[in-house]
């Protein structure tokens, strides 16, 4: 059951982030071998192409608005700091005022 939020029932973000990553850009990792701090790119080997249809579909599952300002390695890195931004962009907090990821 879908919740208004773009999440499932009972997952969290950080969840539905891993099963985008496993099911609709095809990374060759079960979703519980996929740790919330492993690197997108130098872990996982998400390619550049990956990163695009990460951001959209963040985009569209979780009905925010990623500007190119916070397209970045930084808010890309891993499943936690792509959380951590679409939870900020949920709030409403803009790029200027937006927390960077630790």
């Amino acid at each position: 059951m879908t919740v208004g939020s773009g999440e499932t029932l009972g997952e969290t973000l950080e969840a539905t982030l891993k099963e985008i990553l496993v099911e609709d850009l095809f990374l060759d990792v079960p979703t519980e071998r996929i740790g919330d701090d492993d690197g997108l790119q130098d872990v996982l080997g998400l390619d550049s192409l990956g990163f695009v249809e990460l951001r959209a579909q963040c985009e569209q599952r979780f009905g925010v608005a990623i500007t190119d300002a916070e397209f970045t390695p930084l808010h890309f890195h891993s499943v936690r700091t792509v959380a951590d931004l679409v939870r900020t962009l949920r709030t409403g907090a803009t790029g200027e005022h937006m927390a960077v990821p630790q």
